[in-house]
């Protein structure tokens, strides 16, 4: 299995690994951990992560590595090194360096690691408030590593801090949305998302799946015009579940928020399912998610039950979706966004 670039950044500077109580972030290769519990068989390794798929992943192949997903990375333990790849938010790698400082030992070391074009260069500068010194210790294959020397500055950290807010209004429907960093459409309401919502039937029933809800736009906004509906959203990023979460209850809305890889976890009987689906996997376009999820979607819908998606028009998924039911409708093209749209039958 091929490993990331920054992954391998790491794996030729390994004596920089070598910790009693090392925290990894954000990895994205198995392999990188396996790596890591085999030169150091003593270390007792965390892996956090915000991604359920990866978690999933290091979990199944990483049996005596200690594995945490969620939104929120709390731990009594005081990690002595963080392996933290730099995620594609650099608001989200603020709030995470600000909620990490309370699990770091006094003099932590901390490595930042990540692709030049995804912003790890502002690494030092964002973190510098924790920094007793960070240095450009690597780089090599387009990424960089910098070694940060924690400065012992811990200061409490309360997640309800770092939502943000806004207001939204379509037709007689408003809807305060609450974001996370690193959530889609964080600080306002995305065009291909309001295109959307302007397609939604007037009336909708039964379950309703919203695919990739991110902060819980489409399904809050279904469950607000029509309260008999049943509302399941479903996100691969723990920061948008918790997200929706939020949203939900901000607007004093019922539903049921999880995680899932694609539709690992979920169940069938769906009336509707909507989505905005996701082409981007960090910094790549990543395609594979979505046509995965319209091959198999068909089989978690009720017959007679639709599905509606947006998507950037020049996305080719409109024969994916009559290969699989037969037809697909074009409901509107706008601003370079797309609404397909198919019914079981």
């Amino acid at each position: 299995m091929a490993v990331s670039n920054p992954s391998q950044l790491l794996l030729r500077n390994t004596d920089l690994l070598d910790s009693k109580h090392p925290l990894v972030v954000g990895c994205p290769d198995v392999e990188l951990i396996k790596e890591l519990t085999q030169l150091y068989p003593d270390a007792k390794v965390t892996s956090y992560q915000v991604n359920y798929a990866q978690h999933q992943a290091i979990s199944k192949a990483c049996q005596n590595v200690h594995c945490e997903f969620g939104e929120q990375y709390q731990s009594k333990q005081q990690h002595d090194l963080v392996i933290f790849y730099f995620p594609k938010s650099k608001p989200e790698f603020t709030m995470q360096m600000a909620m990490l400082s309370n699990s770091l030992s006094d003099n932590a070391i901390v490595l930042f690691v990540g692709e030049n074009k995804g912003g790890v260069k502002s690494a030092a500068k964002l973190a510098s408030d924790y920094a007793l010194r960070c240095d450009k210790v690597d780089s090599a294959r387009h990424c960089l590593l910098y070694e940060m020397v924690f400065n012992n500055n811990r200061s409490a950290f309360v997640l309800d801090d770092w939502y943000r807010q806004y207001q939204i209004q379509q037709a007689d429907t408003a809807l305060t949305i609450c974001a996370l960093p690193g959530v889609f459409s964080h600080a306002e309401l995305d065009i291909g998302t309001q295109l959307l919502l302007q397609h939604i039937p007037d009336k909708v029933t039964g379950k309703v799946l919203d695919f990739g809800c991110g902060a819980g736009v489409i399904g809050c906004y279904i469950k607000m015009a029509n309260r008999d509906a049943d509302i399941e959203m479903i996100d691969v990023n723990a920061l948008a579940i918790a997200s929706a979460e939020k949203t939900l209850a901000v607007n004093k809305l019922s539903g049921n928020v999880y995680a899932s890889d694609g539709l690992s976890n979920v169940g069938q009987g769906y009336q509707l399912v909507v989505s905005n689906p996701p082409f981007h996997q960090g910094l790549k376009t990543h395609y594979q998610t979505t046509e995965v999820f319209l091959q198999s979607v068909k089989n978690k819908i009720n017959k007679n039950g639709k599905l509606t998606i947006v998507a950037n028009s020049f996305l080719k998924y409109a024969p994916i979706i009559e290969k699989q039911f037969g037809h697909s409708n074009l409901l509107a093209n706008h601003k370079g966004f797309a609404i397909h749209q198919a019914q079981k039958r």
